[in-house]
């Protein structure tokens, strides 16, 4: 879509946060008007509509609109995040399986600001299969780089807690 709508809908996401959540429904309108824009075949539509839906503690009703707006191609930046989001909602909804399978390959995308957001999603699809330990081994593995010191070993750290002996 061109610029204009791109700011209308980060002003939109914007004001969000400072909504009641009493406000849901006429902040999904407002996204809905948004979406209507926009040619009847476009990613952007189900995925900016599965976003509203989840911020406002519907998983069950963005589940669906994310996986057709990678159906209908989403891809790049915003394919990325809707898979994490799909795969979060998936977990609220009972599905961290499908999670896992969805986030385990963004595991070796190419990096970019989406990475950590990958691996704890990820670990948390994870903890809810009883799979703590491999969760943790994300997480620290994610968080090691952003220490100021204690890098290498929380990485080393990360790593020993998924090998064969833990």
């Amino acid at each position: 879509m061109d610029q204009d709508w791109e700011d209308r809908m980060t002003a939109a996401w914007a004001r969000f946060g400072e909504l009641p959540e009493s406000a849901a429904p006429a902040f999904r309108a407002e996204i809905d008007a948004l979406v209507a824009e926009l040619p009847e075949d476009s990613p952007l539509g189900p995925f900016e509509r599965a976003c509203a839906w989840d911020s406002t503690g519907h998983s069950d009703r963005a589940v669906p609109l994310y996986r057709e707006a990678l159906a209908r191609g989403l891809d790049g930046y915003r394919g990325r995040r809707a898979k994490i989001q799909l795969s979060s909602s998936l977990r609220n909804t009972g599905h961290p399986a499908e999670g896992v399978e969805l986030l385990t390959p963004e595991l070796d995308a190419p990096s970019d600001e989406l990475d950590d957001a990958v691996r704890a999603c990820l670990a948390l699809c994870l903890s809810s299969l009883g799979r703590d330990r491999e969760g943790l081994s994300l997480v620290l593995g994610a968080l090691a780089p952003h220490l100021p010191r204690y890098q290498r070993s929380m990485a080393n750290y990360a790593q020993l807690l998924v090998a064969s002996d833990g």
